[in-house]
């Protein structure tokens, strides 16, 4: 006697998909500006780069503003669907 279990927990589904879809696609699209307005906050409060580098003449690049700089275009995707989608969009009509 083999009992089936559900494949969609409760509350998922095909409802539950649609929310998780449009929850993740809005989140995709914060990253880009989340790291980029942290980065800025990080260049102009005060220089947190002395908590993270314990050696003296340390690379440049091992800072702070430079791994969120990194880390908001690695996150830039979303953003240039967005806009190629809009502009194909505009093409069309």
């Amino acid at each position: 006697m083999s009992t089936q279990l559900n494949p969609f927990p409760a509350g998922s589904g095909p409802a539950g998909d649609a929310a998780a879809i449009g929850i993740t696609h809005w989140l995709s699209l914060a990253a880009a500006p989340t790291f980029g307005i942290m980065a800025l906050l990080t260049a102009t409060m005060g220089n947190a780069d002395m908590i993270c580098s314990t050696m003296q003449g340390a690379s440049p690049f091992g800072g702070m503003v430079p791994m969120y700089l990194l880390m908001s275009v690695f996150h830039i995707a979303p953003w240039l669907r967005l806009l190629s989608r809009q502009r194909s969009g505009a093409r069309r009509s």
